[in-house]
This record gives structure tokens, C-alpha cells and sequence, in this order.
């Protein structure tokens, strides 16, 4: 049986608990200047924070929905392990966008989405620098909530040509792919972000229009629950960078070719501008 709303939203607001003490941790380690920075790949760092903010956030999940699997990025595989067999999992990434952490920007977030039935059904993102929590949850809606519990309802513009739009894509995105995802899209602003929970938080409170991240490679599904979660009880729509809906179910880690978020008409018209076909010669 699939939660209701009512149910949702209970877990979200121990999300939110959990994820301010993540939070407060990751603020306490930045203080000391002593990020321990590793690299688990080519441009993949993780930090002290990242650990420590992913002991805490998966304890309290497991802790608090114990048989629900934990697919956090910081965790062993074999820690959650046959996920895709169950009806509901998390998804967890402790620090989206540690490239930004390190850098100090504060365009990193805290994350935790909650699938059920392979459909992304509640999203917690967490900024940081901006002192706002973003909840989102199926058939529910979407809001912000500051440190003193005020919240306020979250949308996506109602900008409905590309001409128009604010397109903010990956702020690693170099200068010359950035400026080729414009051309292709043809939108009239270009802003740049780092963490994929950053940039829908920017889409639900109206300071872009439209997420781009047209790439081969597939996102890790850690990367992209909550923010799909959260731009869907939005109004909006969040699928791979050629519109195919991420499938949390499927036992899969790595799914689709980048991503691709905004209200529905420019959505549609972001898959159509993005697709194969209408790659110039």
C-alpha cells in the first residue's frame, strides 16, 4: 500500500529534523578549516563532512523506518543492497555538490528522497546558506521552511517559451559547453549552480526557469530523488535530459543521460530542443 499524504508528511518533518542536526554537523567541521578532503575518483572528492553527515542522516532513517533500505552515496553497497526489490527506499546524498563545500560557494545541499513503487513520492532538500529546508510531497505540494519553522509555498515560474527562460545549469560545466546547452535551447539567461538540489530549490522559488544538464552519462539516483520529488509536488516536471522519468525501483544506480527540469510546456520543449535529432550538422 502506497503512504498517504498524511503519512508523508510525518516523514518528512523527521527528515527535516534529522537533516538541521546533519546540517549543524557539517557547519561545526567546516568551522575547524579541517575538511579531510579525499578523492574516491577524477574529480570526486568527499570530505569529513560528508561522512559525518551521512552517519547521521542514515541512522535516524534506520533507526526510524527500520526494514526501509538506505541508499545513501557514503554508505558500502552492501549496505543496502537488493533495494530494488522493495517497495519504498531512501535515497540519501549527505553533501550535494562537496566540489562547492570545498570551495566554500555554498552551493551545496543535504538531501534525502523517499521512492515508493520505482516514483520519487517525498524530497527534503536542505541549503544551507540560504537557512531553508524544501519539502516536497506527492499529491501534497511543495514549500520552504526557515529556522523558525515559517513556511511558504513553492511553484515553478509560468514561463512558457525557452525564449524566455532563465536556464541554470552545472556550475562545471565549462564555458564552452555551458554557452553550446544556450544555443541549443535558446534561452535568454544563462545562471550557473553547483548541487542538483541547489538548482531545484531555484526552480521552486522562482530564480530560474529551467534546469539543463544534457550529458551522457547517467545520474546516481542519490543525485536525483529528492529533487525530483520536490520539483514534481511543485507543479513541475524532472526526467533525464531526454525526458525519460527516473525509475527508483529498478535496482539500478546509475540511470539516464543527465537531467532536465521546469514546468511542463518548457519541459516539453527543452526534450524536443536537447534530442539527437536536432543536433546540428
Amino acid at each position: 500500500m502506497l503512504s498517504t499524504p498524511s503519512t508523508l508528511a510525518a516523514v518528512a518533518d523527521d527528515i527535516v529534523r534529522a537533516a538541521r542536526r546533519a546540517a549543524a554537523e557539517v557547519a561545526a567541521i567546516c568551522a575547524t578549516g579541517q575538511l579531510g578532503v579525499e578523492h574516491k575518483g577524477p574529480n570526486d572528492p568527499v570530505t569529513r563532512a560528508d561522512k559525518a553527515a551521512n552517519a547521521i542522516l542514515v541512522d535516524a532513517l534506520t533507526e526510524g523506518y527500520p526494514g526501509v533500505p538506505v541508499v545513501a552515496e557514503e554508505s558500502p553497497e552492501g549496505a543496502y543492497e537488493g533495494y530494488g526489490a522493495s517497495p519504498r527506499a531512501f535515497f540519501v546524498d549527505p553533501i550535494d555538490g562537496t566540489r562547492e563545500l570545498v570551495a566554500g560557494n555554498g552551493e551545496y545541499s543535504l538531501m534525502v528522497g523517499l521512492a515508493e513503487r520505482g516514483e520519487a513520492v517525498l524530497g527534503v532538500v536542505l541549503w544551507p546558506a540560504r537557512g531553508l529546508v524544501y519539502v516536497g510531497i506527492r499529491d501534497m505540494g511543495a514549500w520552504s521552511v526557515d529556522d523558525a519553522g515559517a513556511k511558504r509555498p513553492l511553484s515553478l515560474t509560468d514561463v512558457r517559451s525557452l525564449a524566455e527562460a532563465r536556464l541554470v545549469v552545472s556550475r562545471s560545466r565549462t564555458d564552452e559547453a555551458a554557452t553550446k546547452i544556450l544555443s541549443r535551447l535558446g534561452a535568454r539567461e544563462l545562471l550557473r549552480a553547483g548541487s542538483v538540489g541547489v538548482k531545484a530549490a531555484m526552480l521552486t522559488a522562482h530564480d530560474a526557469d529551467l534546469y539543463a544538464h544534457p550529458i551522457d552519462k547517467p545520474m546516481k539516483l542519490w543525485d536525483v530523488c529528492a529533487p525530483d520529488a520536490l520539483v514534481r509536488a511543485a507543479g513541475g516536471v524532472l526526467t533525464d535530459a531526454r525526458g525519460v522519468p527516473f525509475d527508483y525501483g529498478a535496482g539500478v544506480l546509475a540511470m539516464g543521460h543527465g537531467a532536465l527540469a521546469g514546468n511542463a510546456t518548457l519541459h516539453a520543449l527543452a526534450v524536443d530542443a536537447l534530442s539527437p535529432q536536432t543536433e546540428p550538422a
